[in-house]
């Protein structure tokens, strides 16, 4: 399977995350007709904390409007904030093109607590370009 013009751009920006945050290496990787799969090492910073909170849980509640959006903007250099500079990257070069393009909402995220689940995923990655034509978004009729 080749990729298209935004589909070499979404590898291209891919490996250039680690250019724009010091705290990210990345692993393995493939970019599908409509999503990407990656792994993202969030490295812990000098006293060894991670930054890799996601946002699922937050409470806007009790927020007034002023404190809001620093609420639910996600931390420097954690993951959220790593894959919304990939997204936001990847829609603006699309936009500039004329590409028509757009994201899910949301991401799915998993922490990797161990070398046997660490090895399933990249498995799961390599392999998801073979699966494609099984796979439930897969659509014959947008194929060329």
């Amino acid at each position: 399977m080749g990729l298209s013009e935004q589909g070499c751009a979404a590898w291209y920006f891919w490996n250039q995350i680690p250019d724009h945050f010091d705290n990210v290496k990345l692993d393995a990787f493939v970019v599908m007709p409509n999503h990407v799969h990656g792994i993202i090492q969030i490295i812990p910073n000098e006293n060894g904390s991670h930054s890799v909170g996601t946002l699922h849980a937050t409470s806007l509640q009790n927020a007034d409007s002023k404190n809001r959006m620093s609420i639910i903007s996600p931390k420097p250099k954690s993951l959220p904030a790593v894959v919304r500079s990939y997204k936001s990257v990847l829609t603006r070069w699309c936009n500039q093109k004329n590409h028509e393009f757009a994201w899910q909402s949301r991401f799915y995220d998993h922490i990797i607590r161990n070398e046997k689940s660490l090895q399933n995923i990249r498995q799961y990655i390599e392999m998801n370009p073979v699966n494609w034509e099984s796979d439930r978004e897969y659509d014959i009729n947008s194929q060329s």
